[in-house]
């Protein structure tokens, strides 16, 4: 028996995992003992691997669709088809009228990321979608606004947590098992401030309910209080910061009254952490991947976090927010003039930065796949995803795809999304491939680290690396100079050419190694890579695109302040995409394991608004808003903000997607708002 070291690859922690493989085949996973990263544990997902990978859902061959029925074909036969509908499309419609979308799994997965954007800007379109066009994308722009890179996160080494609409049991479990550990050691103060009362609320911590779209409102009124009462890092805004008075004078507005009255937070509980936070010399903020980023003032609130870490002089010191070097791989993008979807309309996103992200906004896919503006948009291919249970506005998406005439799907395994291609090529899993793997350890854990995601076992029956299969479509489409990679082992010798680490000396590594090392305070030697030099509370660049440069408190569009008028019919307020540690996104119902575990969606709903429904524990309920309803089950729970409903991200049979409006986004961002809309809740019996 063979044991290969590796990592899970399934989600952005890239947990270290030793495969125990026995003729061809994998047997056994465990956690990789003493790791830096899980320490030798896996969460629910990795623990059933094994079973993953050998799913009955996995697809074996290429199909295609021939009245309504998938019929086997061949490799060349698909890749001979896609390429000349693709190529006539072209000559039609313009490069444009191609959309690619990618799943989570592709932000993990560097090289299917990769290729995937080499063969679309080859052919010329802008058009790249993936989970940063509403999630994640924001947060890094907001410090890159304020700081001119992108700090992160360094929480093992922080003596206070705020833990701001993030539940680490269900997304970061490495960190919340940290977490946990040193609050009951007493090294570690927590405070909690979430809609939901996740599982370390419970814990000896402080916790905050805030109603849902008001968590600016709650650290506005933090930092009214810690400039107010001086408890500001006065040597560091003095020399490090621009801005500082217009941010003194613009907050006044918040105090933590006002606060309270919009967000029912007490304001004495505001100026208790404001002042903790300030006091602590090691303070972190940690939330979500995305929870608020998915609001109606999504990038404002990123940016209060900003201030709030820059102002108590937690920016690039121990236990804040710190500069960890974060590789560099080669570049596989190639030059394409045409504007990526939303350029010209969310300017801010996609114009900020001298390097434009390679995606565009994906509230605005649909849309023009519905309507052809401002373009056709008649081909799409789809990989590592199923966009069909967890795209936003899910009903519009559907309707979308039907003006397609060529719609191509990429993925291990059949899903919803898969059903409705007209092609559909099979990927293998990331045990079956080698490639670049934990180098989203420096975002997720703050670690300048890196190992290869080395192959485990041959790809099964006739699926292929994604990377591949990308390649071998831009040979038959006449991109084949650009596509020169033959294996595996090929395209991770040229990531890493630039890099400063060699293949060799991964190999040679197999739990991987450390690439650099966090140097504190780098700002005393060249100041802030922004245009200042220094941090920027207050940006004047953001009011060139029409962004106001200090943030401020937005309601949410539908809440009962905005409209009162819909609040009428729809009162209660939904939140969507709580993650559970079982799954990732929609991946993982078919495993046996996890399905015992979780079997079925459930919406979080308070004992007073049950009472309110007649609707006991267990019931099925119907939850509606002005696009849909879906039916699900109840879960009764005191965890629950009374007037909020939590529906879970990813199940087909319940799907949040379907209530949700597209349409209603961040203003600053072109983000879709997925929390804080209005709903209630329909008695089914």
């Amino acid at each position: 028996m063979e044991i290969i070291k590796t990592d899970c690859g399934l989600c952005v922690n890239d947990c270290a995992i030793d495969c125990y493989v026995e003729d061809g085949k994998i047997v056994k996973i465990e956690g990789t003992p003493g790791h830096l990263v899980n320490n030798g544990k896996l969460c629910a997902k990795g623990q059933h691997r094994v079973e993953s990978v050998y799913s009955p859902t996995r697809l074996k061959h290429p199909v295609k669709k021939v009245d309504s029925r998938f019929q086997k074909i061949s490799w060349e036969q698909a890749y001979d088809e896609i390429a000349t509908k693709l190529l006539a499309l072209k000559e039609q419609y313009g490069a444009r009228t191609l959309f690619s979308l990618t799943g989570s799994v592709g932000i993990e997965h560097f090289e299917f990321a990769a290729f995937n954007q080499r063969l679309t800007k080859a052919f010329g379109t802008p058009n790249m979608f993936n989970p940063e066009g509403m999630c994640f994308r924001i947060r890094i722009l907001a410090r890159q606004i304020t700081f001119g890179k992108y700090v992160i996160e360094e929480p093992r080494k922080a003596k206070l947590i705020i833990l701001w609409g993030h539940n680490p049991d269900d997304s970061y479990f490495p960190i919340a098992e940290d977490i946990r550990n040193r609050v009951k050691s007493g090294d570690l103060k927590l405070i909690v401030i979430d809609v939901r009362k996740i599982p370390l609320a419970k814990e000896e911590s402080i916790y905050l309910q805030p109603r849902p779209g008001t968590d600016a409102a709650v650290a506005l009124a933090m930092i009214n209080v810690i400039i107010e009462e001086n408890l500001y890092d006065q040597e560091f805004v003095a020399e490090w910061t621009t801005g500082f008075d217009k941010l003194a004078e613009h907050i006044k507005q918040y105090t933590p009254e006002k606060a309270e009255e919009i967000s029912g937070v007490p304001a004495s509980s505001i100026r208790r952490i404001a002042r903790m936070f300030a006091n602590t010399k090691e303070a972190s903020i940690l939330e979500g991947v995305g929870c608020l980023q998915q609001y109606a003032n999504g990038l404002q609130t990123e940016r209060c976090f900003c201030i709030l870490m820059a102002i108590t002089g937690k920016i690039d010191r121990p236990g804040g927010w710190v500069t960890c070097p974060q590789i560099r791989l080669a570049d596989l993008r190639v030059p394409v003039e045409e504007k990526a979807l939303g350029y010209d309309k969310y300017q801010l996103f996609h114009q900020f930065n001298k390097t434009p992200p390679p995606y565009g906004n994906s509230s605005m896919m649909s849309e023009a796949m519905i309507t052809g503006k401002p373009y056709p948009v008649k081909a799409l291919i789809s990989s590592g995803g199923n966009p069909a249970v967890t795209f936003p506005d899910t009903k519009r998406f559907l309707e979308g795809i039907k003006n397609l005439e060529l719609f191509v799907a990429i993925d291990p395994c059949m899903t919803e999304t898969t059903r409705l291609a007209d092609y559909v090529l099979p990927a293998c899993s990331t045990l079956e491939e080698t490639g670049i793997g934990g180098f989203t350890w420096c975002v997720s854990h703050c670690e300048p680290f890196i190992m290869l995601r080395k192959k485990a076992i041959e790809p099964l029956y006739e699926s292929k690396p994604i990377w591949k299969i990308w390649s071998e479509l831009a040979h038959k489409m006449g991109y084949g100079e650009l596509f020169p990679w033959q294996t595996d082992e090929e395209v991770a010798k040229h990531f890493l050419s630039v890099s400063g680490i060699t293949y060799e000396q991964l190999l040679e590594n197999p739990e991987g190694m450390y690439y650099g090392t966090k140097n504190y305070e780098p700002f005393k030697e060249k100041g802030f890579n922004t245009e200042s030099k220094k941090v920027e509370l207050y940006s004047a660049r953001m009011e060139k695109f029409g962004v106001p440069g200090l943030p401020s408190h937005v309601e949410p569009q539908q809440s009962v302040v905005a409209n009162p008028e819909l609040a009428r019919e729809y009162p209660e307020t939904l939140i969507t995409g709580a993650r559970q540690v079982e799954y990732i996104n929609a991946q993982g119902h078919e495993i046996p394991g996890l399905a015992a575990r979780i079997p079925e969606a459930v919406a979080w709903i308070h004992p007073l608004i049950a009472n309110k429904y007649g609707i006991i524990n267990g019931e099925m309920v119907g939850i509606e808003t002005p696009r849909a309803m879906i039916k699900i089950k109840a879960k009764v729970t005191e965890d629950i903000r009374p007037g909020t409903i939590s529906v879970p991200h990813g199940w087909a049979e319940a799907n949040c997607n379907f209530l949700l409006d597209a349409t209603l986004r961040d203003e600053a961002s072109g983000y879709a708002t997925l929390r804080g809309n209005a709903c209630r809740i329909v008695k089914l019996s």
